[in-house]
């Protein structure tokens, strides 16, 4: 065990809440326990040797060599903080209140789940020399050198993670050929008809982008298409998803969905199970602003959620609050800064602002329409879910804000890009 960090053992009587993952999620629950006056034991176990880091600038200055890492600038110790890291947990047994590690079990009050999403590999390519994943601090530097050496790289997967590294790979001189199942990149967070106009980007940072390819094999060499096109690599970085990490709860009967293993919490962060919450990448909750179960697999969710959950266990069920956010991302790549804000899927209405073959643009999603009434009689309106932006920081703060509100903007002006978005509001 590695232990960066330990305060005085603590009487057995103290109440102690143990956090399983000490990435930004876990971290951030420890931190917003002493914020919330939480003056019981914490434990935070974390499975990596390393300091608890940052993930962003994997992608960005880690990969690039221009950083050497992305620890958190947090004194553990002085906040009474028990770090151990290199200790992953292995199973939870709500029945006498233990956490089980490789070391030994570890008593708790309560409980939080925050061991994030672990990465989808490709069939057969685990433990290839030369395919790689980009997840961890590890992962990032070992593909520093494959940058470095400007090598021909194949990247599997034209979602963010994909889209960000092959960024940083055309920054760093590398040939680079991006494949893609889907017809157009960000197949699973954005519509066809928005995406298709970052297509384009690749080809403009000098990148190739095959959509509709699907990968028959992957060797540390080459990767193999279903129409048999061999395209060699000096490396292959696999970026097609990443699923939530909770095998480590089976039997514990924390309740865990069927179709995506996220751990099923409620409204205020609870799981199943009493005394136990979830939180992070791991875990969806139920969002009554959208009328669905959201799973957000993104860094504000993780930088969000603790303060709940802190909330909720330092002031217990009685003064307990709600979590229900307005989603939120953004990505920097091939030259661009994207933003996205609340979620789409059930908008009945996309609406343009600007011209998405430039430089900045952004769209809105509206749902349900109405003749508002007043000065605005007869303009045709919707409520904002969703917002997307390109270059348009402006469009996301005022978007964002917005859509917590609930705003039904007019239509006409909406997608009026010379018009501020709050001006937009009935």
């Amino acid at each position: 065990m590695s232990e960066q960090s330990k305060s005085p053992q603590a009487p057995d009587r103290t109440p102690r809440v143990v956090i399983a993952g000490a990435g930004m999620a876990g971290v951030q629950t420890a931190v917003a326990l002493r914020e919330q006056g939480w003056r019981g034991a914490i434990t935070l176990l974390g499975d990596e040797p390393h300091q608890p880091y940052d993930r962003p600038p994997l992608s960005k200055a880690v990969l690039l060599g221009k950083a050497d890492g992305s620890a958190f600038d947090i004194d553990f110790a002085g906040l009474g903080i028990d770090l151990h890291l290199g200790r992953p947990v292995t199973a939870l047994r709500p029945g006498e209140h233990v956490v089980e590690t490789a070391e030994g079990p570890v008593r708790y009050d309560y409980a939080v789940i925050a061991t994030g999403a672990e990465p989808v590999r490709l069939p057969g390519s685990e433990g290839l020399p030369g395919v790689h994943l980009l997840r961890t601090l590890d992962d990032a530097e070992r593909l520093r050198p494959v940058l470095a050496a400007q090598h021909r790289v194949v990247v599997v997967g034209a979602g963010w993670i994909g889209a960000e590294f092959a960024t940083a790979a055309r920054e760093a001189g590398c040939e680079v050929t991006v494949v893609e199942a889907a017809e157009h990149p960000l197949a699973g967070a954005l519509p066809a008809e928005v995406a298709a106009y970052m297509t384009g980007w690749y080809a403009d940072a000098g990148a190739e982008l095959r959509t509709g390819a699907r990968v028959a094999s992957v060797t540390g060499d080459a990767v193999t298409l279903a129409d048999g096109t061999v395209l060699p690599a000096d490396a292959v970085v696999v970026g097609v998803g990443a699923r939530p990490a909770t095998a480590w709860l089976a039997g514990s009967g924390v309740a865990l969905s069927p179709e995506d293993g996220s751990v099923l919490a409620d409204e205020r962060l609870r799981t199943s199970v009493p005394g136990v919450y979830a939180v992070g990448d791991c875990a969806s909750f139920p969002s009554a602003r959208y009328g669905i179960r959201l799973l957000v697999h993104h860094w504000d969710n993780a930088l969000q959620g603790p303060r709940t959950v802190a909330e909720n266990i330092a002031r217990g069920e009685a003064e307990g609050v709600v979590y229900d956010p307005v989603p939120y991302f953004w990505s920097e790549q091939f030259g661009r800064f994207v933003q996205y804000a609340g979620h789409h899927v059930d908008a009945d209405e996309l609406v343009w602002r600007g011209d998405p073959a430039g430089a900045a643009w952004s769209v809105i999603w509206l749902r349900g329409t109405r003749e508002p009434a007043g000065g605005g009689a007869g303009r045709p309106a919707g409520r904002l879910v969703a917002l997307l932006a390109v270059g348009r920081p402006r469009d996301l703060a005022q978007g964002r804000r917005l859509i917590e509100k609930g705003a039904l903007l007019d239509r006409e002006r909406a997608a009026d890009a010379t018009v501020p978005l709050k001006s937009a509001v009935l």
